[in-house]
C-alpha cells in the first residue's frame, strides 16, 4: 500500500545509519514551521481551485505528518498507526447517528451533540482545563478569536442579532480615533485596533462567515487588482514608482470595473 511505502521511506530517512542528516537531526519544533507551511499551501490551492496542486500539497502535508509521527514513535510514545486508529475512534464517537442508532431531530441538535461530546472528550483528557481548553494559542488570531467567542456563546454570552454588532465596532472605531488623537501609546492603540479586528470577527461568526477564509479571498483580491494597476500603468509607460497617487487610483478604478465585466456583475 502507498502508505506503507511513505511510512518506510520516512524511517529510512531518519535512519541513524543510513538516512539523510537533515531528516535525522530534525525535532518537532524545527518541523512545525514547515507543517504550518505546507497547511498554507493546501489553502492556497484550493483559493485557485487548482486540483492538481491541491493533490500535490496535501501529499507533501501527510508527508509533514508522517515525519512527527516517525519522531514519535522513535522516543516511543506513539506511531503514525496510533495517530490514524485515534482519529477513526474520535470520528466514530461525533457520529452516532451514522455509525450507531441515535437520531437526531435536527441539524441544530446534530451540532449541539457533536459540541457535547467534544466537550466530554476534553473533561476527560483534563479535568482540571479552563473553559477556553483545545483553542491552540497558535491558531491564527482571526480563527482562533471566533473559536473563543463560539465557545462563549454556547454559555449564552453572545449576541441576539448581526445587527447589534455594528455599533459595537463603530464605537470601537471612536476608541480608536480617541487613542491617537489623545497621543497614546503605540501598544494603546494596538489594543483598540484588536478590538475593532475581533468585533469584525464576531459579525463574521453571527453571519455565518469563516473570518480568516475571508480576509485570504480579500487578500488574493487586492493583490489581482493591485497587478492590474500595475499592468494597465505600465500599457502607459508608467511604473509604480513614478506614478502617482492619483493616477494608481485611476486605475484601480478601471480594474475594479474590468473585474466586475469578468464576473458578470
Amino acid at each position: 500500500m502507498p502508505i506503507n511505502e511513505l511510512l518506510s521511506i520516512m524511517a529510512h530517512l531518519r535512519d541513524p545509519q543510513n538516512g539523510c542528516p537533515w531528516d535525522i537531526k530534525q525535532t518537532w519544533q524545527s518541523i512545525i514551521p514547515h507543517t504550518l507551511e505546507e497547511v498554507y499551501e493546501v489553502a492556497d490551492a484550493i483559493d485557485r481551485n487548482d486540483a492538481t496542486a491541491l493533490c500535490d500539497e496535501l501529499g507533501d502535508l501527510l508527508f509533514q505528518i508522517v515525519f512527527l509521527a516517525q519522531i514519535a514513535s522513535e522516543q516511543g510514545l506513539f506511531d503514525f498507526h496510533d495517530v490514524a486508529r485515534g482519529v477513526a475512534g474520535k470520528m466514530v464517537r461525533r457520529h452516532p447517528h451514522v455509525f450507531g442508532d441515535t437520531v437526531f431531530a435536527s441539524e441544530q441538535e446534530q451540532k449541539q451533540a457533536w459540541e457535547s461530546i467534544k466537550q466530554a472528550e476534553r473533561t476527560e483528557k483534563d479535568a482540571s482545563g479552563h473553559f477556553f481548553d483545545g483553542i491552540p494559542q497558535a491558531m491564527p488570531a482571526l480563527r482562533r478569536s471566533q473559536k473563543i467567542q463560539q465557545r462563549a456563546a454556547r454559555v449564552g454570552f453572545d449576541w441576539e442579532h448581526w445587527g447589534q454588532v455594528i455599533p459595537k465596532i463603530l464605537e470601537e472605531l471612536d476608541e480608536v480615533r480617541a487613542a491617537v488623537g489623545n497621543g497614546e501609546s503605540s501598544t494603546r492603540i494596538e489594543e483598540e485596533v484588536g478590538d475593532v479586528l475581533m468585533g469584525a470577527t464576531n459579525l463574521a461568526r453571527l453571519l455565518g462567515v469563516n473570518a480568516e477564509n475571508a480576509l485570504r479571498v480579500s487578500n488574493r483580491k487586492f493583490e489581482q487588482r493591485f497587478l492590474q494597476v500595475e499592468a494597465l500603468l505600465l500599457t502607459e509607460g508608467i511604473s509604480l514608482d513614478e506614478a502617482s497617487l492619483v493616477q494608481m487610483e485611476n486605475a484601480w478604478e478601471v480594474a475594479k470595473k474590468e473585474e466586475k465585466g469578468m464576473n458578470g456583475s
